[in-house]
Parts: structure tokens; C-alpha cells; sequence
């Protein structure tokens, strides 16, 4: 019996450095990503079909079955993409998108959901919303709806007392003449937040003009404040948020820019052989100007 020889450094199973390279190249091909897409669309286009109730009682065992197949296909999707991150497993979770697809897929696969009908369905919707990796232009919809969320809560505050200070004047002004719409301080906001969007102004004018000429300057300082000022200043949050994010899309997320194929290490060795050749070029320019002639006093060309 001859002894078997070592296998050789490198060989057998991968190391995470070369794990996390070859999964790279699969995750950030356009096959891979258009593979994704279509079972999202699919997976979309299977939600809808479980509406239907006679198609269900026909096909139950096979939709049931393209369920598994999804669930199957998801699962080995975000193993892949967490492959890629094998030499730096921390980056992997400070990406939003994919603590969301391991969730999404993660939830799916415990005991819990797949008793729970309403809550297996609720996951199953959710990655519908994964379409939006896909998509650059929702993905900037998505992430400005995410940064305008601070300045919306200080819209919603600001609107809150608006609408309190308004509800308790017109309760005061209107209770008597108006009990249906100003009766009490939460009919009272009701009435004005449906009059934020002009609804019914011309009616509550009206109304309101029957029992004092001066609910003109109510009923036009709410609508000044509340539909022109209060609406324009969200619309300027969302629409900063959306310069924001296209910002983002632009310059490219960092954590594609580190899944990028090769990675930073191949990058940092281009740029260390351009600084090589860079070196070379001026020592050959270096070389050729110490043994060009050097013209002397008299004219004639000399040697340095």
C-alpha cells in the first residue's frame, strides 16, 4: 500500500476569500438577477391565482407544490448572496435589502408561519417587495420615503396641534348651530382634517357663514395653513429626501461597491500595478534624459 499523497494547499473545500469571490460573480450577473426578478414576478402572479376560489379547489396540490418550489428557490437565492459575504460577514447585515430578504425568507421557514395561514401569506406578499432591489428608480422611491420619515413626524405634530387649536375654536363657534360636524372636538378634527383636502369647503362655508359673518377668517386661515402651508412643506421633505436618494443611487450603495466583482483586494492590485507601471514610465523617461545630448558652449552636442 502506497501512502496517498497530500493533497495540495488550496485544493478540497473552499476558503471564504475564494467562496466569497466565486459567489460574486454569480450574484452580480445579469442572469442571476434577472433569474431573482422573474421568481419574484412569479411568486406574485401565484398570490393572485390563490384568490380564486374555483381555480384553487382545481389546482390546490399544484399551487402548493410552485410554494415550496418559491420557498426553495428564495432560500438557496439568500444563502448565495450571504456566500458572498463569506471573507466579511458583517458587511452582509449592514445592507437594509438583505436583512430584509433574510427575514422575509427566515420567517417563512418556521413552524409558526407555516400554521399560520394569514401570517404565511403576509410573508409571501412582502417579497413582492423585493422587486424593488431590482428597480433602480422604486429603490430611490423606497429609500426617500425611509429619509423623509423624520421630517414627516414633525409634519404630523405640527399638523396635530393645528387641528386641535381649530377643532376646540370651532367647537366653541359652531357646537350650538353644527352638532353633526363640530359637536365635539373629535367630530370637530374630522371635520377639518377632510377639509385639508378641500373637500366639502364650499358647503362647511356656507354653513358656517349662517351663523357669524367671521367664520370666513376661520374656515380661510385653516385652509391657508393647513391645505397650501402644512401640504407644501411635506411635499418639500419628500421631495428632498428624493434628491437625497437619487444622490445615493448615483455615487452606488457601498455595499454593492464592496460586492463588486474582485472585491477590494483586486482593486487595490490594479491600482498598485498602475502605480508600477507608473514607476517604470519615469525611470525610462529618467534613463533617457541622463543620456541625451547636452548641447556644449561651442555648439556641439556633449554627453552628460
Amino acid at each position: 500500500m502506497f501512502p496517498t499523497p497530500p493533497m495540495p494547499h488550496g485544493t478540497g473545500r473552499l476558503g471564504p476569500r475564494a467562496l466569497a469571490v466565486h459567489s460574486r460573480r454569480v450574484v452580480n450577473s445579469p442572469a442571476f438577477t434577472g433569474t431573482v426578478f422573474f421568481l419574484i414576478v412569479g411568486n406574485a402572479c401565484l398570490l393572485g391565482v390563490e384568490t380564486y376560489t374555483g381555480l384553487m379547489r382545481e389546482w390546490r396540490t399544484e399551487v402548493k407544490l410552485a410554494e415550496h418550489l418559491f420557498l426553495a428557490a428564495f432560500t438557496a437565492e439568500i444563502l448565495l448572496r450571504a456566500a458572498a459575504y463569506a471573507d466579511r460577514p458583517r458587511e452582509f447585515v449592514r445592507d437594509p435589502w438583505n436583512v430584509f430578504d433574510l427575514a422575509v425568507v427566515a420567517l417563512a421557514l418556521t413552524p409558526f408561519a407555516q400554521e399560520n395561514t394569514t401570517l404565511l401569506r403576509l410573508l409571501r406578499l412582502a417579497r413582492v417587495l423585493r422587486a424593488a432591489r431590482f428597480l433602480p428608480q422604486l429603490r430611490i422611491v423606497i429609500v426617500a420615503v425611509g429619509k423623509s420619515l423624520p421630517g414627516t413626524v414633525s409634519f404630523v405634530l405640527i399638523g396635530a396641534l393645528l387641528l386641535y387649536v381649530y377643532a376646540m375654536l370651532g367647537w366653541v363657534f359652531f357646537a350650538r348651530a353644527d352638532p353633526e360636524h363640530y359637536g365635539s372636538l373629535g367630530r370637530a378634527a374630522l371635520t377639518l382634517f377632510l377639509l385639508i383636502t378641500l373637500d366639502g369647503l364650499g358647503d362647511a362655508v356656507r354653513g358656517g357663514l349662517e351663523v357669524s359673518r367671521w367664520a370666513i377668517v376661520y374656515f380661510a386661515s385653516f385652509v391657508l395653513l393647513g391645505s397650501f402651508l402644512l401640504v407644501n412643506l411635506l411635499i418639500g421633505v419628500v421631495i428632498n429626501s428624493l434628491d437625497e436618494a437619487r444622490e445615493l443611487e448615483t455615487r452606488g450603495p457601498v455595499h454593492e461597491r464592496a460586492v463588486a466583482p474582485g472585491g477590494p483586494e483586486e482593486a487595490r492590485a490594479v491600482l498598485l500595478a498602475r502605480i508600477t507601471a507608473a514607476r517604470q514610465a519615469l525611470d525610462e523617461v529618467e534613463s533617457s534624459l541622463r543620456t541625451a545630448p547636452v548641447p556644449g558652449r561651442d555648439g556641439e552636442p556633449t554627453r552628460r
